[in-house]
């Protein structure tokens, strides 16, 4: 996560309310080694090629690589600040206890001199990605091999934002994964102009480094449907109860709250839409191939881009959940589904390392060149929110 050096509070009830809401499920405790051994079946659409013990060996004596996010392209330098909420009108589904939210803004600043650079990963938060990786996502490297939390972003803390109402994009990342992945792609869209709100959904991500400590995962296994309807249902009333609060969050004078997209991959993206549907606060909404046949979308009237790669291994479903939708749709040429993350950029650099197989590459974000592939995402999503009101 990144620090919580410039932190809002609020514990304001949400009052809007959503559709379809799942009952409670209750507390779950696991035990770590059952939820590792279960959590790649969970998350990953691809089971890549586990390592060799040998090379996992040999990999943990080499060097550990030096991995870098791409920098963004705009005219801005980028601001950060972190942001916790508590939502007491809300039970948290998967431990109980009032709903929490770790958010990370990202914005145009107008000098980042004296400003830090932010770490991707806390040391807290890099330690539990460790060891929690190669099971979310099979043939990364084990625990011990690359060090996490040496890897910066280009948002510089608490450094003050550029005056002007800008428009707002609000993320949800992927199940499994949390807000911190998504960081290039928000990085490039806040160096031109936007706020950015990455969205932590504590429960299904790996880990979420709140106030009070450290929450991982519960979930395990395949989601049954019920265990799905509870992701998407909550995912969405987080961003709803996002929504409610962007007022009171200390960059409220430079958000626009007549301007307001969303965005989101796989789970996300399929929250994302549906969120928009709830909510006519969001004017423009982007899916990074997430399904969308949780509910019918008849009469969806707001404008969405379809986003895809070519290698997703569940394509056909793709495409019934996307029929007759009114969209603008894009493909992502020789890419995978992570193709849309910072595994993105990260992945090439492990495998030039030696620490993950061409297979795991191909699973993970696809055989492309990764600038390319950096690049055609950000000019997308670029585009289509700059045509719209977000």
């Amino acid at each position: 996560m990144t620090p919580d050096t410039a932190s809002d509070t609020a514990s304001v009830p949400d009052t809007a309310s959503v559709p379809g809401s799942a009952s409670v499920l209750g507390r779950r405790t696991l035990a770590r080694g059952a939820l590792l051994a279960a959590a790649g079946v969970l998350f990953s659409a691809t089971a890549a090629p586990a390592a060799t013990a040998s090379n996992t060996r040999a990999a943990a004596l080499a060097p550990r690589p030096r991995l870098r996010l791409p920098a963004p392209t705009g005219p801005h330098p980028v601001g950060l600040r972190t942001v916790h909420l508590t939502d007491p009108s809300r039970t948290d589904p998967w431990v109980g206890g009032a709903r929490e939210l770790m958010l990370t803004v990202l914005y145009p600043a107008r000098s980042v001199r004296g400003c830090p650079r932010a770490p991707q990963l806390t040391p807290a938060a890099a330690r539990v990605f460790a060891a929690y990786a190669p099971h979310v996502h099979p043939g990364l490297p084990e625990e011990g091999t690359v060090d996490w939390g040496a890897v910066l972003t280009h948002g510089h803390v608490d450094a003050p934002p550029l005056p002007g109402r800008r428009p707002v994009l609000l993320y949800s990342p992927g199940g499994g994964d949390s807000r911190t992945l998504g960081t290039s792609l928000a990085e490039d869209l806040a160096s031109h102009g936007r706020v950015v709100v990455l969205v932590d959904h504590p429960g299904d991500a790996s880990q979420v480094e709140l106030p009070g400590g450290m929450r991982t995962t519960v979930l395990y296994g395949p989601p049954d449907p019920a265990t799905f309807r509870t992701m998407i249902d909550t995912r969405v009333a987080d961003l709803r109860y996002v929504l409610d609060r962007l007022g009171g969050f200390s960059l409220a004078p430079v958000m626009d709250p007549d301007r307001i997209g969303a965005y989101g991959h796989s789970a996300g993206g399929t929250a994302a839409v549906y969120t928009a549907r709830a909510d006519a606060r969001i004017r423009a909404v982007a899916n990074l191939e997430g399904y969308l046949d949780l509910d019918p979308l008849d009469g969806f009237d707001r404008p969405l881009l379809l986003f895809r790669t070519d290698g997703f291994e569940d394509a056909a479903r793709i495409e019934r959940s996307w029929s007759g939708l009114p969209a603008r749709r894009a493909r992502l040429a020789d890419a995978a589904h992570w193709a849309f993350t910072d595994y993105a950029a990260l992945v090439p650099r492990l495998q030039a390392a030696g620490l993950v197989t061409g297979a795991t590459r191909a699973a993970l974000v696809g055989t492309g060149d990764p600038a390319r592939t950096t690049a055609a995402v950000r000019r997308r999503l670029g585009a289509f929110f700059s045509r719209r009101p977000a």
